[in-house]
């Protein structure tokens, strides 16, 4: 492409500026007000010309500056996978500046700097001065974008903590016969007056199971309690262990209370758990517990707050000194014949004639524990033959 007849080299404009000063020098007859403008107009020109020519001397240095740049640029790579530690091991979400940081500047300056590159080094070299001031005005730009953006990749805090769910779903398989136990439960935690309620019964009754069915289908669906907190309480009992299954529960790092004293969790506890509604769920208590110890605040000073245990003793719920008291029955022969025929599975029930009758006589030495019908019922469900299911019966 031929060059503009009224464009000029950078050789052929200083000429020309040099030209003009020499003459309104050495020429008097020109009235200073008339030479005034016409000096600025030069000196701008001269200006403009050589900021570019700068940017045409050094396009090739600037490029190669900028190859390198965007190469080192590795600290996109570090911020990425800290936030990805955060957000997979520590359940954080990236905050909003991060995200725009990485998703939008960064993408954005990395592709255009490529592109400002390829065309220099894969065969699109400017062959005129105005191609060529044009690339190195765009280079010199990406490089302060870079700079910037180096500076701007320095996170304190990559990720926040995402909010805890209020309730855990417990895994917990089908039910039989706890339904008419949870309505009875459900009503008690409706009442205002009840803020405490001890489950008991026999071991294997079905307590945990019951109190599963009430983290699961009653906490789940309410949305006046802050916080739900299931701990296994079991033998013998351990302060710092029910201490530390709260803190977590509060989002409080293990590390941070690792050489703290018993008391000074339990005034953290304390602290935290005055300000929340909350419900405390403690299954297989074997003895005596001090709420207050743990952190756990008098629920007659809570607003709307309430603990659900489980115990095999009554004499333990007593020392609880819960609000209610519901013993957890035995299944029915109906309910207990229909869970065991549930694990032992249709197929071998229906196998000879004879399984069912001694099914149930296997049902009736259960006694109404779903615990042992579950346990029984499965170990059964391959034995297809009368003689297999005699010979269970004689132990």
């Amino acid at each position: 492409m031929s060059p503009s007849p009224h464009s000029f080299s950078l050789r052929q404009l200083s000429a020309l500026l040099f030209l003009l000063l020499h003459l309104f020098s050495n020429y008097n007859f020109f009235r200073m007000d008339c030479v005034s403008p016409i000096l600025d107009v030069a000196t701008r020109s001269w200006d403009c010309t050589t900021k570019r020519e700068v940017y045409i001397r050094e396009l090739q240095e600037n490029l190669n500056s900028l190859k390198i740049m965007t190469e080192e640029l590795n600290l996109r790579k570090d911020v990425m996978v800290r936030v990805e530690h955060e957000e997979q091991l520590k359940q954080s979400k990236r905050t909003h500046e991060v995200d725009g940081w990485l998703r939008a500047e960064v993408e954005d300056i990395l592709q255009n700097a490529d592109q400002e590159i390829q065309k220099k080094f894969v065969g699109s070299c400017p062959k005129n001065c105005r191609a060529s001031y044009r690339l190195g005005k765009i280079v010199t730009k990406k490089i302060d974008a870079v700079i910037e953006l180096k500076s701007k990749g320095h996170f304190d805090v990559v990720a926040h903590s995402l909010p805890c769910p209020a309730v855990d779903d417990r895994p917990m398989g089908k039910t039989v016969g706890l339904d008419l136990m949870f309505d009875k439960a459900r009503k008690c935690l409706e009442d205002e007056q009840v803020r405490s309620i001890g489950l008991y019964g026999i071991g294997g009754v079905g307590k945990t199971t019951l109190l599963k069915k009430i983290n699961n289908e009653y906490f789940s669906t309410r949305n006046d309690f802050d916080l739900v907190i299931w701990i296994v309480v079991s033998k013998p009992i351990s302060i710092e262990k029910i201490q530390k299954v709260i803190l977590k529960k509060l989002r409080i790092s293990g590390e941070e209370w690792k050489d703290s004293s018993k008391e000074e969790q339990a005034a953290e506890i304390f602290k935290l758990l005055k300000a929340k509604r909350f419900a405390i769920l403690l299954d297989d208590i074997w003895e005596q517990l001090d709420l207050f110890e743990v952190g756990i605040p008098h629920l007659s000073d809570q607003i709307k707050s309430t603990v659900v245990l489980t115990t095999r003793s009554k004499r333990v719920s007593h020392g609880m000194e819960v609000d209610k008291r519901l013993k957890v029955e035995c299944l029915t022969s109906v309910e207990a014949f229909s869970l065991f025929c549930d694990k032992v599975g249709k197929s071998t029930l229906n196998s000879h004639p004879d399984i069912k009758r001694l099914a149930k006589i296997v049902v009736e030495e259960c006694q109404g524990l779903p615990l042992a019908l579950i346990v029984i019922g499965r170990s059964m469900a391959s034995r297809m033959t009368p003689r297999d299911w005699e010979q269970a019966n004689k132990y």
